[in-house]
């Protein structure tokens, strides 16, 4: 079973992401800071990250910067969920490590469909879909 470590400060939305991920058969972890994702990222071993961008404490481009440069966490594939949706955001993402960006509201196939192909580029297969 894949693992998503999901970092959201915003409880609708992690609460509505993390079932509908469950009921798809990934296993969700969440925080609910940048710096508790910080640390997840190298104690949950997570597959895959769900990194909101815009969080308290650390915020999403400090938290990629710090994930991608650990070694213990820097193999899983990151994935920024912004309600900033300009090209500048998703280079500002790209740039501080994020391997794909997706905007909000969540539009759960397309995101879906990065989280599957990340998953597979590291020889992880997906959920079967439900």
């Amino acid at each position: 079973m894949a693992k998503v470590l999901l970092i959201e400060d915003n409880e609708m939305n992690r609460d509505m992401l993390s079932r509908r991920l469950i009921k798809r058969g990934y296993e969700v972890v969440m925080a609910i800071d940048g710096q508790q994702g910080i640390d997840m990222a190298v104690s949950a071993k997570p597959d895959l990250i769900l990194l909101d961008m815009s969080l308290p404490v650390v915020d999403g481009w400090e938290a990629a910067k710090q994930i991608k440069a650990n070694p213990l966490s820097a193999g899983a594939p990151l994935i920024a969920l912004t309600a900033h949706a300009m090209a500048a955001d998703r280079e500002r993402a790209m740039s501080a490590g994020c391997d794909d960006f997706d905007t909000k509201p969540v539009e759960l196939p397309r995101l879906l469909g990065k989280m599957e192909t990340l998953l597979k580029a590291k020889g992880i297969a997906p959920p079967e879909k439900a």
